[in-house]
């Protein structure tokens, strides 16, 4: 695993249950560096908020500043946000990420060839106040915005220990193999985007309890969620979404390849 491409094994096994985890990837030293870079990335996205075109669907707030969407967190007139997409471009230690041969050597085990970047975004979830993620496929967002959505492989990587107390991401094994599934009809704006509940059991569902510097892949149609943070402390990621080469990415339009 010297070039850090998947095993057989491992594709094997991602292929198979749509997500595949790969333990301490980075270093103490380097998460540590990187939540230095996450926080500097996220002052500034407040800061550019200012000047943002503000709107609310479902009670929600969201900014949207050129490119970049920031979502805040649900309580009313909370100040402190929740995901930044995307996120790259707001600090150079984040966009030398998207093109660590770490994550990128895997994808392109999944994908069989080079790969560019569809989006990236940063989930910020604070102590208690970090909300949870119903149960949703990305899929489903982005199939209007291009036509290979069965090759957008997600990877997540943990900034700060991740466990079922604060919220760590959970997945519904082996769901990807069903598509593109059906969101809830409740009459809310995004509500659409929320995967049907009679579509997939819950008994099926995976925690992927992570150390910080772990990564976690998981397919565009896995079915996943988190829970809120009931803890006193952060638990950040990122998740890198690539794509085959040459595609322009989501938000930008910007062509972004990854040379190894």
């Amino acid at each position: 695993m010297s070039d850090f491409s998947l095993e057989s094994d491992e594709l094997t096994f991602y292929r198979e249950h749509g997500y595949l985890v790969r333990r301490d990837v980075f270093s103490t030293e380097e998460v540590e560096r990187l939540r230095r870079s996450v926080e500097t990335a996220v002052r500034k996205a407040f800061d550019q908020t200012r000047d943002g075109q503000t709107y609310i669907l479902d009670g929600k707030r969201f900014v949207d500043i050129g490119h970049m969407t920031v979502q805040f967190e649900h309580s009313p007139g909370s100040e402190t946000i929740r995901v930044i997409e995307p996120v790259q471009h707001l600090h150079p230690e984040l966009d030398d990420l998207v093109a660590d041969k770490r994550i990128v050597s895997p994808v392109r085990s999944i994908l069989g060839g080079h790969i560019s970047i569809w989006t990236n975004k940063l989930n910020l979830k604070r102590g208690r106040e970090g909300s949870g993620f119903g149960w949703h496929q990305d899929s489903p967002y982005w199939i209007h915005n291009c036509d290979h959505v069965d090759r957008l492989p997600n990877v997540y990587l943990a900034f700060d220990d991740a466990t079922e107390a604060n919220g760590c991401l959970k997945v519904i094994d082996r769901s990807h193999h069903r598509g593109c599934l059906p969101g809830t009809a409740d009459g809310s704006q995004l509500g659409g985007f929320f995967t049907e509940p009679n579509c997939f059991s819950e008994e099926d569902a995976v925690s992927l309890a992570l150390t910080a510097g772990s990564i976690a892949l998981f397919d565009a149609h896995t079915i996943h969620g988190s829970s809120p943070n009931h803890t006193d402390e952060a638990r950040r990621a990122i998740v890198m979404t690539y794509q085959p080469a040459n595609f322009p990415m989501l938000k930008t339009g910007v062509i972004r390849n990854i040379n190894l």
